[in-house]
């Protein structure tokens, strides 16, 4: 009786994620700074390729990500995750939101700084102009517009499957809703990449461009991982390892992609409208 559990919180049991996690993301970060400069870096005191060290780092960290995350499953279908522990995740998830919000608040402030105050050729005493000289925006009633659509649709996709299964338990609607938003993530990635294929100018011709390239392509990145998280989630419902009760990895994806929805929304009304 002594060893007992007469509380609602899950105590965890000692694991190895954390640790092989923060070795992997290191090895990851190392061969990247390798890779943008010379190729090569010195492992203690070992010469190593940066961009196989990049690589073996990648692959270490979705190796850790996913074994750490069926762990997190397994503690739930074992019951481990009360209404305290999921209340617990809910708040830890909302804080990883707020963290990537303020990421991308970074690179909204480098492109008004760079907009309202242009470096030219004379700067600081006269300002240049912006967009830079030479450099071709792109019409954003076109393409970006399109993405726009698809991205809302998606987000609307994604509350009509939660909506579904949540309030009336209708687990064939969830899966359809997720298979349409999964799918209209698809078609913005490959949208993105054709936009990007298209471009009158290269990520370090100037400041315009690299502010563009990497909003934008960041957010990219997080439409990938959202439709990979939306993928997760569908595996799990034609499973049948989600309930009514306990489906705290379908809201924290919902809530997921609809913060990559709101962000793309500041991103073509900042980089697309006012920033050509």
């Amino acid at each position: 009786m002594a060893h007992a559990k007469n509380h609602d919180y899950h105590i965890l049991p000692p694991s190895v994620w954390p640790f092989i996690g923060a070795i992997a993301a290191f090895l990851m970060l190392y061969g990247a700074v390798g890779w943008m400069h010379s190729g090569e870096v010195h492992l203690w005191f070992i010469p190593v390729n940066g961009p196989w060290l990049f690589l073996i780092g990648f692959v270490a960290v979705l190796y850790v990500m996913f074994s750490w995350w069926v762990d997190v499953v397994r503690e739930g279908e074992a019951g481990d995750h009360t209404p305290v522990v999921r209340i617990g995740l809910q708040y830890g998830f909302l804080l990883f939101i707020i963290s990537e919000a303020m990421f991308f608040v970074a690179w909204f402030w480098n492109f008004i700084k760079n907009a309202m105050y242009p470096m030219g050729p004379e700067s600081p005493i006269k300002d240049g102009v912006w967009p830079p000289e030479g450099i071709v925006t792109f019409d954003p009633w076109h393409l970006p517009f399109i993405n726009t659509l698809i991205l809302l649709l998606s987000g609307v996709a994604v509350t009509w499957a939660h909506h579904a299964f949540v309030h009336e338990g209708d687990r064939k609607t969830t899966i359809n809703g997720l298979i349409v938003a999964i799918i209209l993530g698809v078609l913005f990635s490959i949208l993105q990449a054709y936009e990007y294929s298209h471009a009158a100018f290269g990520l370090a011709d100037t400041a315009y461009a690299s502010a563009f390239y990497l909003a934008t392509g960041f957010h990219g990145f997080h439409v990938i991982v959202g439709t990979i998280f939306l993928a997760v989630c569908l595996y799990r419902f034609t499973r049948g390892q989600m309930t009514q009760e306990q489906h705290i990895g379908f809201e924290a994806a919902a809530w997921y992609w609809h913060f990559v929805d709101v962000i793309w929304l500041f991103l073509f009304a900042l980089i697309y409208v006012w920033g050509s």
